[in-house]
């Protein structure tokens, strides 16, 4: 049974050691992929636990990347998984970043890393719109979900609403309409 505990420790490790690499562009890049190993590869989760995961992982303070991983390990093996998938999500981090740090000191007046980084943005928007869409499938799933989205985006927009507080809505909007609609049934 130890064997079993450890190996999946080993495996939280591995996975986000794995994923950690390629969230150039912030955590919501790395939510595709997250998806595809632990919903779809290892099927530790489901989509919807996924997706919840992320939703805390952004009202929590910190980086979404880190906090995702610790909610997901957390999930999977409890406290000690979400050690092993936070250090496996930042000991890659920690060392590209110096590498990064240390290149980009070597090169930051050079036009070619200017006009790669100008690449770079596009495709990470494009990872960021990805992760938006396929978390929308699955949390959009009734016209009152379509609903609070489309008011967020506007409350996001429009009035510049701080993220704390328009998480803090979805919350209270969430359990509103639980109770609306339990009340309804009785």
């Amino acid at each position: 049974m130890k064997e079993k505990k450890v190996h999946l420790l080993l495996q939280l490790f591995w996975t986000f050691m794995k994923i950690s690499p390629v969230t150039f562009g912030g955590g919501f890049v790395m939510m595709p992929l997250m998806k595809k190993e632990v919903v779809d590869k290892k099927k530790w989760i489901k989509d919807e636990e996924i997706v919840d995961s992320i939703a805390l992982a952004q009202a929590a303070p910190g980086s979404v990347a880190v906090n995702s991983a610790a909610f997901v390990g957390y999930r999977i093996g409890g406290v000690k998984g979400a050690i092993a998938a936070t250090i496996g999500m930042m000991i890659p981090t920690f060392f590209i970043v110096i590498i990064l740090s240390l290149l980009f000191l070597t090169v930051r007046n050079n036009h070619y890393a200017e006009e790669a980084f100008k690449g770079i943005r596009p495709a990470v928007v494009a990872l960021i719109v990805y992760a938006a869409w396929t978390t929308g499938r699955s949390s959009i799933s009734d016209k009152t979900t379509l609903t609070i989205m489309a008011l967020a985006v506007i409350l996001l927009i429009f009035f510049h609403m701080h993220p704390v507080l328009l998480i803090t809505a979805g919350i209270l909007s969430g359990i509103s309409i639980k109770k609306l609609k339990s009340s309804k049934r009785e």
